[in-house]
């Protein structure tokens, strides 16, 4: 209560807080430090990054000046270009001349050289005029000699024919007479009987004959039937060997195709064969190494995927061999690209390489492709992942005009019955057949191979058509051994055949020579000898007659051959003249050739120097042009530099070293700027980090300072709370003690301001100082008075204007009543600016009357009331 009354306990309450908000002020300091640091870190950076901008606009107005020096060092190296070209055109200027003197030199010179020419050809022409007379005469000589050389030829043929007849005739003679003596010899050696043992002979001979030619003919009908056989088993054998070939090829096939397929599960390149995988590493190699001006593109199936599975086979059949091919950009890729094929794959087997223009685009062929409300194209149909095979596809193949029908009745029916639709030039159904407006053919594949999503459905398949595969071709070689037997038995049985046939044949011809000689020997010498000596006769008047004419065509060939020598002397002679002739030209020959090639010469001469002259003329205008150009260009660009600089600077730098500084300057001031950032903005944020460093530090050092003022002022504070509290609590206890005093009485405080504890001893009797008592041990009275000279004592050391004490003189006596009420009344009387107030049941009429003092009495209660009659306010409102 003490401490409340006197204020302390708020001074200590207040003091508390403030050094709590020191401390949270200290943390606040502490952490403002770090926050300060943090912004002093930002401000220098954007203090660096704004002094940087320094070293920019000392770029930039070195640019300016640069380019100040560039616009006038274009003037100067202008004006170094048009200097070459005046000289140039003054030096062209002074060769003309040369050249004009130089044409007319060579204009002389060809004029001599067709006079020359003209000269020679004339003596030619003349030359030339005596050999075309002679010509004719030699001619018809020669003519003469040909047709005297076929007649002497004719003569000599027929004198050699007469020369053979008789020759002939000779031989005829002398056969003749030979066989004359022989018929003459042999007239009278055979006997009869020897004649009728060599006719039974020859009757038997003959039925043996008949009888092998009767077995020959059977042989040679079983030869013909088991050659037939053999045959036709040989042919059958070829074409069994044949198809079993080519079920080992599709068999070897299918199983690379099977490997392919398994291995395309891991690998879905390798469905486009087993070196496709390693052939795309080393497109890619290449291209990494510099070698391609563009990847190739390929296989462009692996680039394709159908939206429909079931029109897979269709887009196989339609694409075929461009499922496996490349696509180049131009043709050194192509080129390049082989060479890599040649490795990886063998001579025939290569992909195709397509050459087409890269586009990152797909064409726009909407305007002709084929729409149709439903069936798809080729191009529709396909999801193409690459823009580059579409193209290559619609160039190549036409995807976009090409429909795909499910249905081969459906595609007849649009295709065939119909008129085609607009833009399409043929379909292909779901079986893989292909049909145009007018024809129709049947499919090669059976089931898609690059193109198909389910692989394990495509392996059972495969591997199905293996094994049937397998069991057709071992049927077939089962089929194959047994004819291989088949044909071996026939053959021995021909080869049997065939050595019975030569033994008939042998047989057949020994019995004809027995026949035949046996005849000879029967052979009647009946034959006229006479009509053989006729004959011999007749043979002889033959032979004369031919040495008759032989001796005339003798005599016509000798005078034949003689006309013929005079005719070749004549024609001879006539080839001598033209032979003179032909060697006096041919000198003349020679020369009018060198003439002619000096004319020639000459005129080339001319003709280059025409030339020269022309081209040296219209280079001289074309210079000159080039210089009024230049002239007019330096005008301009001479404005321009003015417009850019008034001033002209002489510049000994080339424009490409000002323009090569100029582009390191821009890219520095550019990448500064890209680092940097906007100007306005690293201004503004320099200004801001700046505006805010400099905010919190004052913040800072106002929070150091205001909390050293505050611990100095604290410290002096609380030394001056403490020395008011002890003077408070030492005038407390001297007003109690002297309050006390009024009654006789004395007593003393005890403060524990340690423990915030105070004791009260009052002693009722100034003599017997010695015990002091609590005021617990006191009568009611002395406590109530006791109590009030301890209010009066606080009152003495508080401020407050109020002064309040109820019912304080309930337990007095008058005596104690009376003493405290002076007290009191002297202490209000001493205050006069504050007020007391004084709540009592006693009677205060005692008191004297003063200006100062209201008493206010209370009317009595009513003893028997029970409740206390309050009206509401608002009805006591509404009375009023």
């Amino acid at each position: 209560f003490f401490m409340k009354a006197t204020q302390l306990e708020q001074m200590k309450e207040d003091y508390s807080s403030i050094m709590k908000t020191k401390e949270n002020t200290c943390i606040q300091i502490e952490q403002g430090v770090d926050r300060l640091q943090e912004l002093k870190d930002l401000y220098c950076e954007k203090k660096e990054r704004y002094k940087s901008f320094g070293f920019v606009n000392e770029m930039r107005n070195h640019l300016e000046d640069l380019k100040h020096k560039m616009a006038w060092a274009v003037v100067g190296e202008m004006e170094k270009e048009i200097q070459p070209i005046k000289e140039g055109i003054r030096a062209e200027e002074g060769d003309t001349e040369k050249l004009v003197q130089k044409l007319e030199e060579c204009q002389v010179k060809v004029n001599e050289a067709e006079e020359k020419y003209k000269a020679i050809q004339d003596k030619l022409i003349t030359i030339n005029e005596e050999a075309q007379a002679l010509h004719p005469q030699c001619i018809s000589l020669k003519a003469d000699v040909q047709a005297r050389r076929k007649a002497v030829n004719e003569a000599e043929v027929l004198y050699n024919r007469f020369k053979t007849e008789l020759k002939r005739l000779g031989k005829d003679d002398e056969q003749l007479n030979k066989r004359i003596e022989e018929l003459k010899s042999s007239a009278n050696q055979v006997s009869e009987p020897e004649k009728l043992e060599s006719q039974r002979k020859i009757a038997h001979l003959r039925e043996q004959l008949k009888a092998f030619h009767d077995e020959e003919i059977m042989i040679g009908q079983q030869v013909d039937q088991f050659q037939q056989a053999i045959y036709k088993c040989k042919e059958e054998h070829a074409r069994l060997r044949r198809e079993d070939c080519d079920a080992k090829q599709a068999l070897d096939a299918k199983q690379k195709q099977l490997r392919e397929l398994k291995d395309s599960k891991t690998n879905t390149l390798k469905r486009f064969g087993q070196h496709a995988p390693a052939f795309l590493e080393a497109v890619e190699t290449a291209y990494r190494q510099g070698r391609f001006k563009h990847k190739p593109v390929g296989p462009l199936g692996a680039f394709i995927h159908p939206k429909d599975a079931e029109l897979t086979l269709a887009v196989e059949s339609c694409l075929k061999s461009l499922v496996q091919a490349f696509c180049c950009d131009n043709h050194s890729d192509e080129r390049t690209l082989q060479l890599l094929m040649s490795k990886y794959y063998p001579h025939g087997f290569r992909p195709q390489i397509i050459v087409n223009k890269f586009q990152n685009k797909v064409y726009d062929v909407r305007h002709r492709g084929v729409h149709h409300p439903e069936f798809p194209s080729v191009l529709t149909a396909l999801e193409i992942d690459h823009p580059v095979v579409a193209n290559c596809l619609i160039d190549v193949r036409g995807i976009e005009t090409i429909l795909l029908i499910k249905s081969s009745r459906k595609a007849r029916e649009v295709m065939q019955f119909n008129r085609p639709p607009k833009n399409c030039r043929e379909a292909f159904t779901a079986e893989g057949d292909q049909v145009f407006e007018r024809r129709y053919y049947s499919s090669d594949y059976l089931r898609p191979k690059f193109l198909s999503k389910d692989v394990e459905a495509e392996i059972s398949h495969l591997e199905k058509e293996i094994e049937n595969k397998k069991a057709q071709l071992t049927a077939s070689q089962q089929h194959l051994y047994s004819i291989e037997n088949e044909i071996r038995q026939n053959e021995d049985h021909l080869h049997g055949h065939r050595q019975h046939q030569k033994e008939l044949q042998i047989k057949i011809r020994t019995t004809n020579a027995e026949i035949a000689d046996l005849e000879n020997m029967e052979e009647h010498q009946s034959v006229d000898i006479r009509t053989l000596e006729d004959e011999a006769e007749e043979n002889k008047g033959k032979m004369e007659s031919v040495k008759k004419d032989m001796q005339q065509q003798s005599k016509k060939m000798e005078e034949l051959k003689n006309i013929l020598q005079v005719a070749e002397k004549n024609f001879e002679e006539m080839k001598e003249k033209i032979h003179q002739v032909e060697e006096i030209a041919g000198p003349l020959k020679d020369e009018l050739n060198q003439a002619d090639s000096e004319l020639e010469n000459s005129k080339r001469r001319l003709q280059h120097y025409e030339d020269k002259q022309k081209e040296h003329l219209a280079g001289i205008k074309r210079h000159k042009e080039l210089l009024a150009a230049k002239e007019k260009e330096l005008e301009e660009k001479i404005a321009q530099a003015r417009q850019i600089y008034s001033e002209r600077i002489e510049v000994s730098r080339t424009v490409k070293s000002l323009d090569a500084e100029m582009n390191r300057l821009r890219e520095r001031i550019s990448s500064e700027n890209d680092r940097h950032g906007n100007r306005e903005e690293i201004v503004q944020q320099y200004h801001d980090a700046k505006e805010r460093y400099e905010d919190a530090n004052s913040k800072v050092k106002n929070l150091k300072t205001f909390i050293r003022l505050l611990e100095e002022i604290m410290t002096q504070r609380f030394k001056i709370y403490w020395q008011f509290l002890r003077l408070l609590s030492l005038r407390c206890k001297l007003y109690f003690d002297h309050l006390l005093r009024a009654r006789a009485c004395s007593g003393k405080i005890l403060f524990d301001h340690k423990n915030e504890t105070l004791s009260i001893t009052v002693q009722p009797r100034e003599e017997d100082k010695a015990a002091l008592n609590d005021v617990r041990s006191l009568s009611g009275g002395e406590r109530s008075f006791s109590t009030v000279c301890f209010i009066l004592s606080l009152w003495s050391i508080t401020e407050s204007p109020f002064r309040c004490l109820d019912e304080f003189d309930v337990y007095m006596d008058m005596v104690n009543r009376r003493i405290a009420m002076d007290m009191i009344l002297k202490v209000a009387d001493s205050q006069h600016h504050r007020q007391f107030i004084l709540l009592t049941p006693q009677s205060m009429s005692s008191l004297p009357t003063s200006s100062r003092i209201r008493i206010l009495r209370m009317q009595d209660p009513e003893r028997g009331q029970k409740t206390l009659n309050f009206q509401n306010r608002n009805d006591k409102e509404e009375d009023q």
